[in-house]
């Protein structure tokens, strides 16, 4: 009778153990997201682990060089781009599932400068963005590539003043970095995005671009055709959740429609 219950004791206790081992062995989800998404994402990550998640593997850079990432192989689970072209490129090319994709985010792209020199401006036709430079730099995602650069670009052309400015331009691999530039007075006014302003105390937002000077700023989501993670799509459907409204909305997004 004692050999029984101690056999059954150890049962028990294998069984205990076995649940932390059971859950270290199962794969995170690897998500790749747009820069400018990073404080917003990294606290939908955070509640997603409180609920029990497995820490997600997240990848911050600019949409472009993540779609190029994906369609040379590598491994993602999520893919979350600042705007829609880059994520066509990937869906065109089968590279995600489209039955999972949706329109998650909108924003919109403003003008900043240091909080210390920073004077409110009127954003329009012919403004004179290029006198204001003073010879210093317009900090700006690549104009050719990146989702900010490209909205930026397009306002500036819209405004009249791309011609004035272009060669003025400090480009930057990622709006992140853009806005470093301003952050770290290496640049005197940068274009980025207006949550990406919200999260720099050293900066402060001088303007906003007229939302009709640029096509409509959209961050896609979706799934990614090689995922095998079985937690790819759950963490998806928490990132779209009603209860993750909030956290965009706090950094400054717009919530779309599912």
């Amino acid at each position: 009778m004692r050999i029984g219950k101690f056999l059954a004791g150890l049962a028990i206790a294998a069984g205990v153990l076995a649940q932390p081992a059971l859950a270290q062995d199962k794969t995170p989800v690897t998500v790749f997201a747009a820069a400018s998404l990073k404080n917003a994402l990294d606290a939908v990550a955070g509640a997603w682990m409180k609920q029990g998640g497995i820490p997600p593997r997240i990848s911050y850079a600019g949409s472009s060089a993540l779609a190029r990432q994906i369609e040379q192989g590598a491994p993602a689970d999520v893919f979350i781009s600042a705007d829609i072209d880059w994520m066509d490129f990937l869906q065109q090319r089968n590279l995600v599932k489209p039955e999972t994709r949706s329109n998650l985010l909108g924003n919109s792209i403003v003008l900043v400068a240091q909080k210390d020199t920073a004077q409110k401006l009127t954003i329009e036709a012919g403004f004179p963005l290029a006198d204001l430079l003073k010879g210093g730099r317009l900090a700006m995602a690549d104009t050719n590539a990146v989702p900010a650069g490209k909205y930026g670009k397009a306002s500036l052309e819209s405004l009249g003043i791309w011609g004035a400015v272009e060669s003025k331009i400090a480009q930057a691999e990622n709006v992140r970095a853009a806005l470093l530039l301003v952050s770290r007075g290496e640049a005197p006014y940068g274009i980025v995005y207006a949550t990406d302003a919200a999260a720099d105390a050293n900066v402060e937002i001088v303007g906003t671009f007229p939302g009709d000077t640029h096509p409509p700023i959209i961050y896609p989501a979706a799934e990614l055709a090689g995922s095998k993670n079985p937690d790819a799509a759950a963490f998806l459907r928490h990132v779209k959740s009603p209860m993750m409204k909030p956290v965009f909305e706090k950094q400054g997004f717009t919530v779309l429609g599912q």
